[in-house]
């Protein structure tokens, strides 16, 4: 299959160098004068043509027709198109066209091909839906291991930020993976679609035949619509972008965690971050610390070189609402104030316990979770609280907060306070010199280790800062520190390089020493910590060159296929050593769990589906679960959950596609999987689940019945010229009913809320200034509340009782007999 597959026409190729190339890319094209990027050198044999691509002329295509010469190759990617076969075609033998290095000792490239070789055949045998199984029925297994994801991204106008954080996550394979093998699940109602457009991204970068470049534009305009921040062509910080882009995937994508979930998987679920608030107060748990700003980072005035524990306050950072569905009625006042820091943590912690719980792919990848501890040093009570974390953002001590450091932990953590020559085996003296010279002009050098224990060091509460003890009833002396209590998947790190303060902004440019494999986070892991794979190697990292005010954004990555890293510069993708992405200015890095155990697992399944051996029973399992075991390092227990409804069956707003949802695998597989990681259940037999079809028809008919009455309603309330009566109704739950009557929401909102919008005034329960809340009318109200119940009532106009004739006869005589006298 692979000679079929090999182009017939390299024949033609002449003897070219890379001197030649290189010396090529710095002309221009022969019929338009066009500079690079992106000319393209014609391959012919005595042929110097250079012309330029589609982003001009496309003079390099016209030469080729012209002049009927097949393969041409571009001179910033180096790679070679045959327009006789119309696809990318490769050369067994490159060195003078593509100088790929050495692969270093540490990279592991000889563990990276067959890892990717191992997901290949696991797609191959398992993951068939339509489209990929015609991608891997057309390629021969030496193609699948050509490299792909190296395609660059245009710049739209100041868009570095977008085209960096995207190449970032491209190369994180568990979510790649899933949008390329699971794109049947990539399902959503909700707008702008945002998960549609980056599966089309993701698509086209790692398609097979790749451009040298793409344009981002659909995800572009996805994202300005969610946050109006990235409108226009200023300059954003990549990490904001990051933030905005997960949450809102996720929430495009999440699902409902059913009891069965929950149990199988522990106490994580008080971990996971609600889906279910409302837009003022769907704030996701981000460890950082100080209140958050536009730009991303989060300095609070005169701590911002401290290496103290204010990260772990948990601070909330508010998704981008959506836009806003056509209410049933205006609103009479809409709150606009925010919650200050202090308070919108009680009310998120309040929400939690009433509210569902939601997973998706951004939650199953990137979420972890840190136990925060507070003891008070009078009565040794201790406090702790759990909060989900994304990414962790870490401080950049300085010179004296780093020689404390040292000391205060020296004994207890292994930090690296120096780099041994020894260490140096694989990365080559280059890198020893270069660190020698950093060390002997700014002093220590800062690892990424240093941050990691600035960030989980132990912060004294005193003075200004003393701790409030519940058992003391007093403000007194504590401790504040945190640990990991959940890793995650793939770690998000997030360096603290910008401070915002009132008047100005600066940038901390120190040089940040990391790992490129084996960051070990079992120091800095809790006790009741279920994680079992702490050790991570990176996949990729975003450095920002420039000032606070202005700069640009590249990203480093590793290439899955081959091991080898790129730089991803906009358009410009080019192969680097290791050792210039150990000198990089990192600002977000991404690391991935690391464990031979789960090679060792798959190779297991490869051999056992191998063996075709015949069984009477076939088993149905999770399609997102096997793309967890294909490239996660702890999958978890198997969870059919997914497509499952609560009675066994299929839900039936999920039948029409379920072969989207599952996979079906041998015995042999199936008791193996089963024996090794649990869950399931276990699945013989497809069926439409009949109780969940008379539910969701009975619910049908209530939302109907619901939202008819009260459009009714409300148009009598609105055709009464003087009404009588005026009740208030909260819009916070209001929203609830709407969202739920309108299918939107498959829970029914709890009891009416009116606690919020009314104040006790002379025994009476009167409207609140400024509160948010609507205008109904009393039938409309004794309608919901005979439904839902709850309170209390409050009024804005009340029945005034008519005048007796009698007494009014009275009062005026009285003012006549006055007015006499």
């Amino acid at each position: 299959m692979a000679e079929q597959d090999a182009c017939p026409h390299l024949d033609s190729i002449g003897e070219v160098t890379k001197e030649d190339l290189i010396q090529k890319s710095k002309g221009t094209c022969q019929s338009c004068g066009a500079g690079g990027p992106n000319l393209w050198a014609c391959l012919q044999n005595d042929c110097p043509y250079v012309g330029c691509g589609e982003s001009y002329s496309d003079h390099s295509t016209l030469h080729a027709q012209a002049k009927k010469h097949n393969l041409t190759v571009n001179l910033t990617t180096f790679r070679i198109w045959c327009y006789v076969c119309e696809r990318e075609v490769f050369l067994e033998h490159r060195p003078a066209l593509v100088p790929v290095p050495a692969a270093p000792h540490h990279c592991k490239a000889t563990e990276q091909v067959p890892f990717f070789k191992l997901s290949l055949i696991l797609n191959t045998i398992f993951l068939k839906n339509a489209q990929n199984a015609h991608d891997i029925g057309s390629e021969s297994e030496e193609d699948e291991l050509k490299p792909r994801g190296l395609t660059g991204m245009k710049n739209i106008g100041n868009s570095c930020y977008m085209n960096a954080a995207l190449q970032a996550l491209s190369n994180c394979p568990p979510l790649t993976q899933f949008f390329l093998d699971c794109s049947g699940l990539v399902r959503t109602d909700k707008k702008p679609a945002l998960c549609k457009s980056y599966q089309k991204l993701i698509s086209e970068l790692w398609h097979k035949k790749r451009p040298s470049y793409v344009v981002p534009t659909s995800l572009s305009h996805g994202i300005k619509l969610v946050n109006p921040m990235f409108r226009g062509y200023a300059q954003q910080d990549t990490q904001e972008f990051l933030r905005c882009l997960m949450d809102q995937l996720h929430e495009e994508l999440k699902e409902p965690l059913t009891e069965c979930n929950m149990s199988g998987e522990g106490s994580d679920g008080e971990e996971r971050r609600d889906g279910d608030r409302s837009p003022s107060e769907d704030e996701f748990l981000s460890c950082d610390s100080g209140s958050s700003s536009d730009r991303g980072e989060g300095g609070g005035a005169g701590d911002g070189e401290l290496p103290v524990q204010d990260e772990c306050d948990g601070v909330g950072r508010s998704p981008p609402a959506g836009p806003a569905d056509f209410p049933l009625f205006q609103t009479s006042v809409l709150d606009s104030s925010r919650f200050t820091e202090s308070d919108v943590i009680p009310a998120i912690c309040a929400r939690k316990k009433k509210q569902s719980h939601y997973r998706s792919v951004i939650s199953d990848i990137f979420d972890g979770s840190i136990l925060s501890l507070v003891q008070c040093l009078t009565c040794d009570r201790v406090s702790t609280t759990v909060e989900t974390f994304q990414d962790l953002s870490l401080p950049i001590p300085g010179k004296e907060d780093l020689a404390k450091l040292h000391s205060s932990i020296h004994q207890n953590l292994p930090v690296k306070t120096g780099v041994c020559p020894d260490s140096y085996g694989s990365q080559g003296w280059i890198s020893y010199i270069m660190d020698s010279i950093r060390r002997w002009f700014w002093g220590p050098m800062v690892t990424l280790e240093d941050c990691l224990a600035a960030f989980f060091a132990a912060d004294e509460l005193k003075g200004d800062n003393m701790y409030s003890c519940e058992r003391c009833k007093k403000l007194r002396n504590g401790v504040k520190y945190c640990k990991v209590l959940k890793l995650p998947e793939i770690l998000c790190i997030h360096l603290k390089r910008f401070r915002h303060e009132v008047m100005y902004s600066f940038k901390i440019s120190s040089h940040v020493s990391f790992p490129l494999e084996g960051l070990d986070m079992r120091p800095f892991l809790a006790k009741e910590s279920p994680s079992q794979v702490t050790t991570y190697d990176l996949l990729s990292v975003i450095c920002h060159h420039g000032t606070a005010g202005s700069g640009h954004y590249i990203a480093y990555c590793q290439n899955v296929i081959n091991g080898q890293w790129y730089e991803f510069d906009d358009q410009y993708v080019t192969e680097v050593h290791e050792t210039v992405v150990q000198n990089a200015e990192a600002y977000v890095l991404f690391y991935r769990k690391s464990s031979e155990e789960s090679v060792r697992e798959r190779q297991k399944v490869v051999a056992l589906a191998n063996m075709k051996e015949p069984s009477l029973l076939q088993f149905y399992i999770s399609r997102e679960w096997l793309n967890k075991f294909n490239t996660f390092a702890e999958p978890g227990p198997i969870s059919n959950h997914t497509f499952l409804c609560q009675h066994g069956g299929i839900p039936p707003n999920k039948y029409h596609y379920i072969d989207d949802l599952v996979v079906i695998v041998p015995q042999n597989v199936w008791e193996y999987l089963y024996n090794s990681f649990g869950g399931g259940p276990a699945v013989n037999h497809l069926y439409m689940c009949a109780i969940c079809q008379v539910e969701i028809e009975a619910l049908a008919k209530r939302r109907k019945m619901e939202i008819d009455t009260f459009i009714k309603l409300n148009k009598e309330f609105q055709a009464e010229e003087a009404p009588t009566v005026i009740l208030c109704i909260s819009m916070q739950w209001f929203r609830e009913w709407e969202s739920f009557v309108k299918g939107k929401d498959n829970e029914p909102p709890g009891p009416i809320d009116n606690s919020k919008i009314g104040v006790m005034k002379g025994g009476h329960v009167q409207l609140k200034q400024g509160a948010d809340y609507g205008q109904i009318s009393e039938e409309t109200w004794q309608y919901l509340l005979g439904i839902y119940g709850g309170g209390p009532e409050i009024a804005v106009r009340q029945t005034v009782a008519p005048a007796d004739p009698d007494s009014l006869h009275g009062e005026r005589k009285i003012e006549a007999e006055t007015r006499a006298l």
